[in-house]
């Protein structure tokens, strides 16, 4: 009879080792497919919310503007490309000053600043 021994321990460990690995990427694998799922439905979600907001200002009568921090111009309705005549792809992006007179628009920015900071509210012209 003829043989040899072998220690195969440094085998089973790099063996070992290997699938540890594997199974930490399949594990991660499933987080990053849960949270892609959850992204979308969050985003599904913002989707439908913007839906209806935008429904609501274009139901209005009114010119109705949504403005961030700048006073740069986030969503405009139906009625406010109806009395200025410019369509939302013009207003958009634009500073809401663009529908002001010039002697109004020269201060707005300002405005905006000192409520942020604020906190009192002054509507122009009632000063």
């Amino acid at each position: 009879i003829c043989g040899f021994i072998r220690n195969l321990s440094s085998e089973k460990e790099a063996e070992s080792k290997y699938f540890e690995k594997q199974t930490q990427l399949y594990s991660k694998e499933i987080q990053l497919k849960q949270k892609n799922s959850e992204t979308k439905e969050i985003m599904n979600a913002l989707v439908k919310n913007q839906s209806m907001v935008m429904g609501i200002l274009d139901a209005s009568f009114h010119s109705l503007f949504v403005i961030d921090e700048n006073c740069i111009i986030q969503m405009v309705n139906k009625k406010s490309c109806e009395d200025f005549g410019w369509t939302k792809e013009e207003f958009l992006g634009e500073n809401i000053n663009m529908i002001m007179p010039p002697d109004v628009a020269a201060n707005h920015d300002q405005y905006m600043k000192n409520y942020l900071s604020t906190g009192v509210k002054k509507m122009i012209g009632t000063q």
